[in-house]
Formats: C-alpha cells, sequence, structure tokens
C-alpha cells in the first residue's frame, strides 16, 4: 500500500528539524539499521495510530535571491509537489512575521491540504498567543512545543484526517510489477524506453494509485508485467533534474508498490552516495532488487574489468549483497534479453515458501557446526524456526532470551538459509522471538 507523504515546511529557524525528529523518533524501527545503508535525515517514515506516512524534512524557505537560498526554497518546493498533506510550521514566540506570509502564499498556490503549527509554545500562558495565527488563512493554529514535545498528538490527528483514500489498482496474483530508480542521469529513460521496445506487446498506459501515476502494463514470453512509473518521476525542468536527493521521493511511491526494484547504476560515472541511499530504501521497503548497471557500451573495457566493477559494487552495497548484478546498455540493447529472465526468478524467489521441516533442519545443522557464544553467562538456545510471510520471506525463530541474538548470529543464520534455498535478489528477516 502507498504511504502518504507529509511535507513540513516554514521559513528558517522556526524548528521544523526538531519536530521532524520528535514524529520520526517515537516509532520503533520495523528493521534494523544494516552497516552499508547511507540515510538521509530528511526523509523517513513515521507512524500515527496504526497509519505509517512518509515524512520530509525541508530547508527553510526564504524569499531572498541568494544562490544557497534560492536552492532551499526550490527543494522545498518539490517536496510541498510531493506531499499529500504539508504541516507549516511557525514560531509562537516571534509571532506572525513577513516571511510566515510569503510562506503561506506559496502554500496557498500548492492546493494542498495545509495543517499549520505554532512551534516553541512551551508553557499554557503562551497559547493566547497562538490566536493571531489565524490571519495566515489555514484555520485552526495547533499550539505545540518540538523540545517538549507537547501538542504533537493532536497535530498528527488532524494531520491523519487529510490523508488521501486508501485506492490501490489490482493486478491478477500472477502479473510482476517492477520499477526502475535510481539518480537523475544514470539513464532510466533510455533504459525504460529499450525494454518497452520491439518484441513486446504494450497493452495499456492505467492510471495508477495516486497523483497520476502510470502503470505500463506488457507482456513478453507470455508472462503479464506493469512496470510502475509515477507522475514525479516522469517531471522535467532544471530544478528536479539537478536536486539529487529528492529523487527518492520520486522513487519510494514506485517501489512501495513494486514486487521487484531495479536499482539502476551509470557505469561511466560509478557509485555515488545517493546510489547507496536509493538501493537502500528499497531494501528497507523489503521488495526483490536487481542491480542494473547501464550504459556499459561506453566505458573502456578488458577481461578484468567487469570483475573489478562486480568487487567495487558488492563492496560498496554490502548490504545488498543478495542482489544479481546485469551489465546492459540501452543505447546498444546488450545483455537486455537477460533482464526479463532475472525479474521472473527474483520474484518468484521473493514469494518462496519452505517447508518447516527443511527450515528447522538447516537451522539445527548451522547451530550444531557453529553454536551461538555465551553473553554473561548465557548462551543462546534455539527451539524452533518457521516462515511467517513473503515479499520479503520473515523467518520467526523461538529462543529462550532474545536479546542473546547478536546481530552477526542473525547474520549467521541468515547466510545459512540463504545457502540452502533459492532466495537470490530477495532481502530475508529474521526475527528471533521468546517462546512461550
Amino acid at each position: 500500500m502507498v504511504k502518504p507523504v507529509v511535507a513540513i515546511v516554514g521559513r528558517p529557524n522556526v524548528g521544523k528539524s526538531t519536530i521532524f525528529n520528535r514524529i520520526v523518533g517515537e516509532r520503533v524501527s520495523i528493521v534494523e539499521d544494516v552497516p552499508g545503508v547511507t540515510r538521509d535525515r530528511i526523509y523517513n517514515t513515521a507512524e500515527w495510530l496504526g497509519k505509517e506516512f512518509n515524512i520530509i524534512d525541508t530547508g527553510g524557505i526564504d524569499l531572498s535571491n541568494e544562490p544557497f537560498l534560492e536552492q532551499i526554497r526550490a527543494q522545498a518546493e518539490i517536496a510541498i509537489d510531493e506531499a499529500d498533506v504539508i504541516i507549516f510550521i511557525t514560531n509562537g514566540r516571534e509571532g506572525v512575521t513577513d516571511a510566515d506570509e510569503q510562506v503561506a502564499k506559496i502554500l496557498y498556490r500548492s492546493k494542498k491540504p495545509v495543517v499549520l503549527a505554532v512551534n516553541k509554545v512551551d508553557n499554557p500562558e503562551m497559547r493566547d498567543q497562538v490566536y493571531d495565527f489565524y490571519s495566515l488563512g489555514f484555520g485552526e493554529p495547533y499550539p505545540i512545543s518540538g523540545s517538549h514535545g507537547l501538542g504533537l498528538g493532536d497535530l498528527l490527528d488532524e494531520v491523519r484526517k487529510h490523508f488521501p483514500s486508501e485506492e490501490e489498482t489490482e493486478y491478477d496474483d500472477d502479473v510482476i510489477k517492477f520499477s526502475l530508480i535510481g539518480r537523475p542521469n544514470v539513464g532510466k529513460s533510455s533504459l525504460v524506453n529499450a525494454l518497452l521496445g520491439e518484441d513486446r506487446v504494450i497493452v495499456s498506459d492505467i492510471a495508477g494509485t495516486t497523483r497520476d501515476a502510470i502503470d505500463t502494463s506488457y507482456s513478453f514470453d507470455g508472462q503479464e508485467y506493469v512496470m510502475i512509473d509515477t507522475a514525479g518521476m516522469r517531471k522535467k525542468g532544471k530544478v528536479y533534474e539537478t536536486t539529487e536527493k529528492y529523487s527518492v521521493l520520486r522513487a519510494m511511491r514506485a517501489i512501495e508498490r513494486s514486487d521487484v526494484v531495479l536499482v539502476v547504476l551509470n557505469a561511466e560515472e560509478g557509485i555515488r552516495e545517493q546510489d547507496k541511499r536509493i538501493a537502500g530504501y528499497a531494501h528497507d521497503a523489503g521488495r526483490a532488487i536487481i542491480i542494473v548497471v547501464n550504459k556499459w557500451d561506453a566505458i573502456e573495457k578488458d577481461e578484468k574489468t567487469m570483475k573489478a566493477f562486480t568487487e567495487d559494487i558488492r563492496e560498496q552495497f554490502q548490504f545488498l549483497d543478495y542482489a544479481p548484478i546485469v551489465f546492459v546498455s540501452a543505447k546498444t540493447k546488450q545483455r537486455l534479453t537477460n533482464i526479463f529472465p532475472l525479474i521472473n526468478q527474483v520474484s518468484e524467489n521473493h514469494s518462496l515458501r519452505v517447508q518447516s521441516s527443511m527450515l528447522n533442519d538447516v537451522i539445527s545443522d548451522a547451530v550444531a557446526m557453529n553454536p551461538a557464544p555465551m553473553d554473561k553467562g548465557k548462551r543462546l538456545k534455539i527451539f524452533y524456526t518457521t516462515q511467517v510471510a513473503v515479499k520479503p520471506p520473515a523467518f520467526v525463530v523461538f529462543v529462550n532470551e532474545p536479546e542473546l541474538m547478536h546481530f552477526s548470529y542473525e547474520r549467521f543464520l541468515e547466510n545459512r538459509i540463504r545457502e540452502a534455498f533459492p532466495f537470490e535478489g530477495t532481502p530475508i528477516r529474521v526475527i528471533p522471538r521468546k517462546r512461550k
């Protein structure tokens, strides 16, 4: 299900980042941080009353013409464009300022739901000052204190009311949904055009779930596919092409609706931090992943070039050690025929269920070969393991004390499961639980 997007917007120094950290920090992470995944703190996932949503922190909007401030304003406007709901943060200690009114004019033009928050209202005596903010024209202002966490519940209650309805385009279970993600200029558009070219029957372009997302349905070798693209990914313009870190905003909605994600790299430019950041979102979302190195025709090669590039990928993307790698050229169509068999295979692995008896045999052998180390005089005991989910495959390991399951041993068990069963291309989750 596609998560709603909430943007936190306001002029500089009103406490936007503090509010962002408060909202995100209260959430218990579903998946543990994995070494190698680069996080960008301007974008994260939060939850309120059982509803998950994506949240964006933005730079302060300043209407001056200084280049740096102009870039911040442009980035904030991108976030506004991507958002379903906007939280407009103001400063209760300073009252309504000219800069607040300028920000309000930008938000009027967005036509998006806006919830007005007055920050730094740290005690009840200050609440009378909140009424001045009605003049901004966004209805009731919500007094909050980011530093003390006051009033955020009422604020998020109001934000949740404006989430869009959860409409989903339904496809048959045997249809494979996939998307291509990556930095600007890695060649996603040319790769899409090459993949949707000759020898494929394009069925239709269907309006998707949110804000004019486009789903391209087609078939190849008897398999039905849906390639998921978003309105944001199709947009042209200098701001979208030059503001790299906001490419994740346009990729996230496609990731959430996909079974398989193709992480596209540019062979000419090599691996950048942004590549790891974008791939990390697909990994955290639990999607099957293929790493596609595009523009392979454009570099000078010898018999060692591909091996060296593969080793660099494995070193830089340690958290994607399960993902197959394919080297292609959208321009020359080199190895494009390898992509669809890989999509089919990793999609099948993403949905794979294994028998509990076979699974427990594998875990028992692994523990016999490498018992868990002692921790403060106690040793981890594993009683039983069972698969509880697919897409991605998830395994609950019933143990005596879950806190004794060190990350390194959890990784060891994951590797043994991967050796025994075909899980190439898909993340898997190992979840320790106390046996009751």
